[in-house]
């Protein structure tokens, strides 16, 4: 009996315990742009999934707040041999998966091969590997079939789709298909058994994850984890999420609208935080394999109908909040210019309508699929729609939430049997700062990104810009990949945007400047 009442007063000291320690762990709670539905970063480019990536994964190499690309796996950057055809990479001590496993190289082989049938960047880089070797368990080498310029820029790109390191068991998946073993070596583990699509997701900090010495900066550094727990509670309804920050009962929102930052401002208890001050650009993308925009006369009268200001004002509202830019890499960059781009987005009907006559449009709708759930999205659609009636197409605008529509995005049905003819979106500005990186330049045809554009000269333009390491000739070639883009029409940009996150002020701190929100480094006082 005495040793039956001693276990039974173990237990309940135990468990008096576990609720203790679950009362004073730190929970971050957070509310994102959008549900996550889809959890492999590298079959899809969507920043949600993108975000969820950075949280359970790490990469080889990653960029700082100053653009500039840093080991984060490795030791220390790759050597390079003398004739500039072979890389050495060795991963530092300390790394390992979620599940106790050691990451290796055959493991990082295995994630770039992956990444790099899916990426656009990815796949011009493996066009010039000629074999990855496997020294030993902490180095490889890449070998390349002749000096490629951009191998490190490659794999230390910020953004959709991040070259993310898997065990090779999940990374020997087929590019085409979802991963389902969610094991990563990252700051946070995924519980898949919390996970709830619609409610939330839930990331726990991973005990045996070994930072980096350094400071942390953009996405590079020591990834040091200073909470217990990280919330994405889906909350659909912006209002309710403001007013559930402004309450105290959530902490962050990565993407407040741009209409209620006025009463975000006016609070005491929050505080606008510019995450990412580089911006973002929205494009319109059309679906080259699916009639009327196989042909190049019908996409350029939509650009001629198409003016920036248009949508910057029905989405964003504020001039604060946004710049009319019709440069593909980015105004106030490097390569940021205007060439090529003066007869488009000026709303010349008359000229749109020639066009149309000249492609021989035959009046057929034209399915533009309009994302509804993401505030940043949803009025780009409607504005597209007037523009173009107004040039003469027969639009058939078709709402769905955004879960439903990247999922449509990559079918090549015809837009009458479930595909569709045009989307829009939005991409990072570190996405999207040269030829190569730019993924809706890949005009690979059937390994372009979804829409599918086709054109050898433009690969050709791309190859050469790879190939190039005089700044003054990169940016040269540039330009003639921003000409041959709007003769073409592979995609069309319709201004860039800023977005700035609100957190619990006094509460939460530690927000990092990077292209995408990362919740290392992040402390909250409180639970």
């Amino acid at each position: 009996m005495i040793r039956k009442a001693t276990l039974g007063i173990s237990a309940a000291i135990a468990v008096g315990a576990t609720m203790m320690a679950a009362a004073q762990a730190q929970t971050l709670n957070v509310v994102m742009h959008s549900d996550l539905r889809i959890l492999d970063p590298i079959w899809t480019t969507a920043y949600i999934v993108r975000n969820h990536g950075y949280m359970i994964y790490d990469t080889l190499l990653a960029m700082d707040e100053k653009l500039a690309v840093k080991p984060q796996m490795l030791a220390a950057m790759p050597e390079v041999s003398a004739d500039k055809l072979t890389y050495s990479f060795t991963l530092r001590d300390g790394l390992a998966w979620h599940d106790g496993a050691p990451v290796t190289s055959a493991d990082a082989i295995a994630s770039i091969k992956r990444w790099g049938a899916r990426d656009s960047m990815g796949q011009k880089l493996m066009a010039f590997v000629k074999e990855f070797q496997e020294v030993d368990a902490k180095t490889f080498k890449l070998v390349l079939k002749e000096p490629y310029g951009l191998v490190v820029e490659s794999l230390g790109k910020p953004s959709s789709n991040v070259p993310f390191m898997m065990p090779k068991r999940v990374a020997d998946t087929n590019p085409m298909e979802q991963i389902s073993d969610f094991t990563g070596s990252g700051p946070f583990v995924f519980k898949r058994d919390e996970w709830k699509p619609g409610d939330k997701t839930v990331y726990l900090k991973f005990a045996n994850y070994k930072p980096r010495s350094e400071a942390p900066s953009g996405l590079s550094g020591g990834k040091v984890v200073k909470v217990d727990r990280v919330e994405w509670r889906a909350i659909p309804d912006h209002q309710t999420a403001v007013n559930a920050l402004l309450a105290g009962e959530i902490d962050y929102i990565e993407a407040p609208p741009h209409d209620l930052l006025p009463v975000l401002k006016k609070d005491r208890g929050v505080q606008l935080v510019d995450w990412n001050p580089l911006g973002n650009q929205y494009v319109f993308r059309f679906n080259w394999t699916q009639p009327p925009f196989d042909n190049p006369k019908i996409r350029q009268a939509v650009a001629v109908a198409f003016n920036q200001e248009d949508f910057l004002k029905a989405v964003i509202g504020d001039a604060d909040y946004y710049k009319v830019c019709k440069a593909l890499f980015i105004c106030g960059t490097p390569l940021g210019s205007t060439k090529g781009t003066e007869p488009y987005l000026e709303s010349n009907f008359d000229r749109a309508k020639a066009l149309l006559k000249e492609g021989g449009y035959d009046g057929k709708p034209v399915v533009l699929m309009q994302s509804t759930d993401l505030i940043v999205l949803t009025n780009l659609a409607p504005v597209a729609k007037d523009l173009m009636t107004r040039a003469g197409f027969n639009v058939d605008m078709q709402s769905m939430d955004w879960q439903t529509l990247v999922a449509r995005r990559v079918k090549k049905d015809p837009a009458s049997a479930g595909g569709w003819n045009a989307a829009m979106t939005s991409w990072v500005a570190a996405d999207i700062l040269n030829p190569v990186m730019t993924g809706f330049l890949n005009a690979s045809c059937e390994n372009a990104n979804w829409g599918w554009p086709c054109d050898k000269d433009m690969e050709k333009l791309r190859d050469d810009f790879a190939r190039e390491t005089d700044p003054a000739k990169q940016k040269a070639i540039a330009e003639q990949v921003q000409v041959r883009a709007f003769e073409i029409m592979t995609h069309i940009p319709l201004g860039q945007w800023y977005q700035p996150g609100a957190i619990r002020k006094g509460v939460i701190d530690g927000v990092l400047t990077a292209p995408a929100p990362v919740f290392w480094n992040m402390t909250k006082k409180g639970n």
